[in-house]
């Protein structure tokens, strides 16, 4: 009677599934790659199976290491929830919950809002990822993410958090500068502040390409906060949402009525993470987000 693998080990599988090198899987799990190298050799002997393809670059995934992750996630998110659920006889919400958004997002709305909720919540922690792309939930970079892009694989819980606009806004000192803009037709010719196009995160910011032209981009920026601290320097007009935009005057909307692209946000959370008490609780609080603060999201 074969020997049912270790949990242990099945852990240190998921984490060089995830970082894809010894070293990265050693990091994590805070060992030796040598520790890390040896746990692995142990499962693939007591299962009989070559769980991963080894090359200079790293450790990849063969057909029956793929078929093997979701069970192992299966068993990692039942192992998080008894920790949890054992936990809550004494504190409801502990731990910490990593949380992936878009920028100025995550910087200048939702960083504020978390005082209060932490504030309510002693024994719980948040790490906010930031980052120019959208974070890799299959990889476990975050507990949970906010996207402008619904998987549509995997076990995930997918709800719409937020429909938003993105309007034109240009700089005073910009428009004292150039023929005045009183339609669409007259945007042509005009110079524009965008995302570097070859470093998108996502196809859904292409919004500069609703113009119905091509427009002449004269400064790029993989942010959007340092695109917005351009515009209002008045390297050109910009398209944002209207959470971007400073209260200090110096952007202005344009057109607002006639010229506006339209997303939405989605928050995603793999089903097993999105169990847990301490990722409910955060869930739960962005939820209320659009309803409690729509003028973040679209002008009057």
């Amino acid at each position: 009677m074969k020997t049912l693998p270790e949990w242990t080990d099945l852990r240190y599988f998921l984490e060089l599934a995830r970082a894809g090198t010894l070293s990265g899987a050693s990091r994590r799990l805070e060992v030796e790659h040598t520790t890390v190298a040896r746990r692995i050799d142990r499962l693939e002997a007591q299962l009989g199976a070559t769980l991963f393809d080894r090359s200079r670059e790293g450790y990849e995934l063969t057909e029956m290491g793929q078929a093997l992750l979701p069970h192992a996630e299966a068993m990692e998110g039942a192992a998080l929830a008894a920790q949890d659920e054992v936990s809550s006889n004494q504190v409801s919400v502990k731990g910490v919950v990593r949380l992936g958004t878009p920028e100025v997002l995550g910087v200048m709305v939702i960083a504020p809002m978390l005082a209060r909720f932490l504030e309510s919540h002693p024994d719980l922690s948040i790490d906010l990822l930031v980052q120019p792309r959208f974070v890799n939930l299959a990889s476990r970079e975050a507990d949970l993410s906010i996207t402008l892009d619904a998987p549509n694989t995997g076990r995930y819980m997918v709800t719409r958090l937020a429909p938003f606009r993105l309007y034109l806004y240009g700089a005073p000192s910009y428009l004292a500068r150039h023929p005045p803009i009183r339609s669409r037709a007259d945007l042509v010719g005009h110079d524009f502040v965008d995302y570097v196009q070859d470093r998108l995160a996502s196809n859904e910011l292409h919004f500069l390409d609703e113009l119905g032209f091509t427009p002449r981009r004269r400064f790029c920026c993989t942010g959007m906060s340092g695109q917005a601290e351009a515009a209002a320097a008045g390297m050109g007009l910009m398209m944002a949402p209207p959470y971007v935009i400073p209260k200090d005057g110096r952007l202005v909307p344009l057109l607002q009525d006639e010229l506006f692209a339209e997303r939405a946000y989605y928050m995603v959370a793999p089903v097993d993470l999105y169990r847990l008490p301490r990722v409910r609780a955060v869930w739960n609080l962005l939820r209320a987000l659009p309803d409690t603060q729509p003028e973040l999201f679209r002008l009057p």
